[in-house]
């Protein structure tokens, strides 16, 4: 075969993988529980109406998701909302001088954390409790039902310990196991996008 007809054929391969990452995506448009983001979208209006204060975790990709939904619901909702890993400052002592299973826990400890809030996890796998999994979500829901508080999420797996213990829990359907994380963290935006866009919850226009 010659080097011009191989590149072709990779051309083709490497279309062929984009054409069905989008319709993996597709599918899981259909296939995500409607119903489960109207809950959280009634569980975040009586936290907005009854004054209690949002907070996200999430490590890794999700981590970076949970610093934009921050911004998001503040500036649209009007929802007080926080996430730890904004504060690298204490985010790497406590790492450093507690270990990193309690980075979480301690901070929403320190937050005061109570039965008007609410923790909401991003998380692909939603962690672990018998292979000391992401250990530092785990604390921090056995905290928050500790204490009366809300426990929302969106993950990707329904077999992890948010999925089974949250309140709410937007299941991101497992169309190819291959590609669970990129499928995972990328419908965390699209779901939360349709959250701060929803008129119960918007309360600030976007500017475009």
């Amino acid at each position: 075969m010659s080097s011009m007809a191989s590149d072709d054929t990779d051309s083709v391969s490497r279309i062929d993988f984009i054409k069905s990452f989008f319709e993996e995506a597709s599918q899981i448009c259909t296939q995500i529980d409607l119903n489960e983001i109207e809950k959280l979208v009634q569980g975040l209006h009586r936290i907005r109406e009854t004054g209690g204060r949002l907070f996200f975790l999430g490590v890794g990709g999700s981590a970076g998701n949970a610093s934009h939904a921050v911004n998001d619901f503040r500036k649209l909702c009007g929802i007080e909302t926080y996430t730890p890993t904004d504060n690298v400052s204490e985010l790497t002592a406590r790492t450093n001088d507690e270990g990193w299973e309690t980075v979480f826990v301690e901070w929403l400890k320190i937050s005061k954390l109570c039965k008007a809030d609410a923790i909401f996890i991003l998380s692909v796998g939603g962690g672990n409790e018998e292979k000391n999994v992401s250990a530092n979500l785990i604390s921090s829901i056995k905290l928050a039902k500790n204490c009366g508080a809300k426990v929302f999420g969106i993950v990707g797996r329904e077999d992890g310990y948010t999925y089974k213990e949250a309140d709410v829990c937007v299941l991101i359907p497992a169309i190819n196991d291959s590609l669970v994380t990129p499928h995972s963290e990328a419908f965390q935006s699209v779901v939360w996008h349709c959250l701060v866009s929803h008129p119960d919850l918007q309360v600030n226009k976007t500017k475009w």
